[in-house]
């Protein structure tokens, strides 16, 4: 699944928004019990795993020039929750794109 979200921060200003508030994305999955490990394969795309509730999901978030695009690989399984994921997402990655809290 992909979910687009557009920006007009610049990739530079995306990419440390993400770095600093990657650790948020647990906080859209219900009960709060998700780990999440990420990292920078090259400059322009964030991977990311997500366990929650004996599930782990891959995807990785490509930043552009005017939007990020989140790529989710989702189980056959999960399938039926995909409308919940996608505004999961969408809600958080704008989000994520708001300055930091302290």
């Amino acid at each position: 699944m992909e979910i687009e979200i557009p920006h007009s921060l610049g990739q530079d200003e995306v990419r440390r928004r993400l770095a600093d508030n990657s650790h948020r994305i647990g906080e859209s999955i219900p009960g709060g019990m998700a780990e999440i490990e990420t990292s920078w394969p090259s400059e322009n795309r964030m991977a990311m795993a997500i366990s929650a509730m004996g599930q782990v999901l891959h995807g990785h978030i490509d930043v552009e020039e005017t939007r990020v695009v989140f790529h989710m690989d989702l189980p056959q399984a999960l399938g039926f929750l995909r409308p919940m994921i996608e505004g999961a997402i969408r809600d958080q990655g704008e989000r994520m794109l708001e300055p930091p809290r302290d």
